[in-house]
């Protein structure tokens, strides 16, 4: 029943956030951004025009790059900075579920319905899947259920809503894990190389991969070294160490597969294309000229990364065209974007001092070994500070410390919303250590109790705590406050303000 309440508010929350990018986009005039706009080489139909009033709101910022490629394939050289998933999935329905629309709507127009529909159904399966882990990990349905109704408005909403990966990647990479932690290896690689293909920092998941089994494979040798004697347990210890190394490298090599044959595909593009300038429309070639976008030309000399001793199109991207590298973003000119970043740095610096402060035996370990603090990895204590939850906690901080030092700072919400559970899991759990009303079984007012008793004393299906709070915000306690007040700015400013291309990206 915790599952059809989650599904239900993120319903709820999907058709609030597309209504309302629609009704702030109208009513608020676009803001002439330096930012990438492709002329439109395909003349509009009927309904073209509607679609765009309705769902225009939804393509702005790198949204542009998603839809172009869907469209265009990759034809500029910076559009390799976006990978290859998204797009085919938008492409994917515009030519399947939406063909019976092509005489009203143009690609474009069958591109932009089909961002909604995706992210959408997206967005509700990586709920489903958040939750799943969450119950899986935290041992605690409490905990879980609150955790999934706080990403249901999330602080990076509008990115879960528009046309970007994240909501994809999400759904790819909670329910990975997932997998992962239910024994279900193959599976999990699988999963989590398909969220490769959707965002590089699928990388990161890589970590997953060695850490979970090695935790397994030391719970093995554990069970051996108590049951078995003589050369029979030697041979039990080589045999999970070979089985360890076998499948710490060949899922290793599944979820990179995709990135390394993406960045095959830019080289084989670029280093040694196949077509000339006069195959592409010269509206778009006018755009390159314009703006210095490199396109592949057969006839022309090949660009200088090509010449590389590693010649990776993404790192020439984010370095030429994004200027992204260590420290190069720490400058009193961006002290704003540091300001809009700093909440969700705050939550993953909070989640690694908490757990380190309750678990430090544990993480000077990583987690490995049994401590006399902790009764060992079988049967974990519930909550947040579950040994369970180490892992998670070591991926939000490498994540936090990466994003703060080596890219553009403002992109830290929802490059961690997207990609780790520990913001959402910290946040619940501190709401209900902060906050009384969550602890309420009888009040003056039943809208604020979490639980309801029946006359027999049987609990029924615990109402949304956040909806349930939200009326009562004046009287909440001041973390409750911060973390709400927080999620929701965050969820209506993004839709505000990056909906019309004013600075939210």
């Amino acid at each position: 029943m915790d599952v059809r309440a989650v599904l239900e508010f993120a319903t709820v929350t999907r058709g609030l956030s597309l209504f309302l990018q629609a009704v702030l986009n109208a009513a608020i005039p676009d803001h002439d951004a330096d930012a990438f706009r492709p002329p439109r080489t395909e003349e509009p139909l009927y309904l073209d025009s509607v679609v765009d009033w309705l769902l225009g709101g939804l393509s702005h910022w790198d949204a542009e790059h998603f839809l172009f490629i869907a469209e265009k394939g990759y034809l500029y050289e910076h559009n390799f900075a976006f990978f290859p998933l998204f797009p085919v999935v938008l492409r994917g329905l515009a030519e399947t579920l939406l063909w019976p629309l092509s005489s009203w709507l143009s690609v474009r127009g069958r591109l932009l319905v089909a961002v909604a529909l995706a992210n959408s159904a997206l967005f509700l399966l990586s709920v489903v899947a958040l939750h799943a882990l969450s119950r899986i990990v935290l041992q605690d349905r409490r905990l879980a259920l609150l955790s999934s109704l706080l990403y249901c408005i999330t602080p990076a909403n509008v990115f879960m809503t528009a046309g970007y990966s994240e909501s994809l990647f999400a759904a790819l990479t909670f329910g990975g894990l997932f997998l992962l932690e239910k024994g279900f290896t193959f599976r999990a690689c699988l999963a989590l190389s398909i969220a490769t293909a959707a965002r590089s920092n699928g990388l990161v998941n890589i970590g997953f991969l060695l850490y979970l089994p090695s935790l397994h494979a030391i719970s093995q040798i554990r069970v051996y070294r108590a049951t078995t004697k003589g050369h029979t347990k030697v041979f039990h210890y080589i045999w999970v160490i070979v089985c360890l190394l076998l499948t710490s490298l060949l899922g290793t090599a599944i979820i990179a597969l995709p990135f390394c044959a993406f960045q095959y595909y830019g080289y084989r593009t670029f280093c040694t294309p196949s077509t000339s300038l006069e195959r592409i429309s010269p509206a778009l070639l006018s755009l390159a000229e314009r703006k210095g976008y490199r396109v592949p030309d057969e006839n022309g000399p090949p660009p200088l990364w090509c010449m590389r001793p590693l010649p990776l199109l993404y790192s020439h991207i984010q370095d030429v065209y994004w200027d992204v590298g260590f420290l190069r973003y720490f400058e009193l000119k961006q002290i704003p974007n540091f300001i809009l970043a700093l909440p969700m740095a705050t939550l993953g610096i909070m989640a690694a001092y908490a757990y380190f402060h309750a678990n430090p035996e544990l993480c000077m370990r990583l987690g490995l070994w049994e401590t006399s603090a902790n009764r060992g990895l079988d049967k974990p204590s519930p909550g947040f500070f579950n040994p369970r939850v180490f892992v998670y906690v070591v991926h939000s901080a490498v994540l936090l410390v990466f994003g703060t030092l080596c890219m553009h700072v403002q992109v830290l919400t929802r490059f961690m919303a997207s990609s780790s559970p520990v913001p959402f899991w910290i946040s619940a759990h501190l709401l209900l250590l902060n906050e009384p009303l969550l602890h309420r079984r009888k009040t003056s007012n039943p809208n604020v109790q979490l639980q309801s008793h029946s006359r027999n004393g049987c609990k029924h299906t615990p109402q949304n705590p956040i909806t349930a709070l939200l009326p009562h915000f004046k009287a909440c306690s001041p973390t409750t406050q911060s973390i709400l007040g927080y999620f929701l700015s965050y969820w209506v400013l993004g839709l505000a303000l990056h909906c019309n291309f004013l600075p939210w990206t």
